[in-house]
Parts: structure tokens; sequence; C-alpha cells
């Protein structure tokens, strides 16, 4: 749900996105990524709730460089970031990691790629803070967006 929720929500906002542009969609991943294995994409098999973690973002890495293929022309771009690193959060705190980033950080991060001019025409990117940046080379494999993306629209109904 961590993927599939942004995923849905994003295909079901297109029609306003595109009638408002120019228009922005940020989704927030992380650093933290996960190639995903096709052959058990619901980890049956030795399930980790740090790798789902770690595939959900990474899927939805995958899924703004595609959304941003799809959305070319249309006046609506996609990008996605790794806001900060162990923000000063409930969460982080909780898990007993001393905080590096604060939230500030984060939300400055978000920010500007919601409103800054110098990323108003770029899409398909992924950002460590305020710095574009590689994400897992998988993100970058067509075929491995087009598997991910079939299964997607499969999960979602959204095939119809």
């Amino acid at each position: 749900m961590n993927y599939l929720s942004g995923f849905l929500l994003a295909h079901l906002l297109l029609p306003l996105l595109k009638a408002a542009a120019p228009s922005r969609i940020v989704n927030v991943a992380s650093l933290g990524q996960h190639p995903i294995d096709f052959d058990d994409v619901m980890i049956t098999k030795g399930y980790s709730g740090s790798r789902a973690y770690a595939q959900s973002k990474l899927s939805q890495i995958m899924f703004t460089i595609d959304l941003a293929e799809a959305l070319k022309g249309t006046g609506v771009t996609v990008n996605a970031l790794h806001p900060a690193t162990y923000m000063n959060t409930t969460m982080v705190r909780a898990g007993g990691v001393t905080p590096i980033s604060t939230v500030e950080q984060g939300g400055a991060a978000i920010l500007h790629l919601i409103e800054g001019d110098d990323v108003a025409d770029k899409s398909g990117l992924f950002f460590n803070g305020m710095n574009e940046a590689r994400a897992n080379p998988q993100a970058y494999d067509a075929n491995a967006r087009r598997r991910l993306r079939a299964i997607s629209l499969e999960l979602t109904e959204l095939t119809s």
C-alpha cells in the first residue's frame, strides 16, 4: 500500500492535473531502495518489513520515471525525492535512531520540487534533498518498469 496508494491517487487525479497545467506531482521516496524480485513481488519467501519498505520506495521512483514519460507535453511534471535522512520525527526517535536531519530540511526539499523555478520543467528525476541523484539501477530498466506497471494496473484495476 505504501506504493499502490500513491500510484492510484495520481492516476485518479491526472485529469484534474492536466486541466490545471502546469502541475507537479512529487513522490516522496527514500534512499533506502531494494530491487524488486518479480518472481516474488509480495515477498512471500523470507518476508522482511525493511525490504518491503525499500521495494515500495524503489517502486515509487520507477513509477515516477514511467509517468514522466507518459506525461511529456501535457504540462504535468513528476519527480521523486528522498527529502532528508532520519529526520527528527517521533518514528525515528521511537526506533532508537539518532536524528540526522531536521523536519524543516525535509520540508524544504519537498517544497523545492513543488514550487522551485529551477525544477519547473524537470520531470522523471530522483532527488536526494535538493540535489538530483541516481536511484537504484533497476529504476532505469524499462522492462522492469513495464512489469511493475502491469502488476500495478492489475492490482488497482485501472486497466478498464
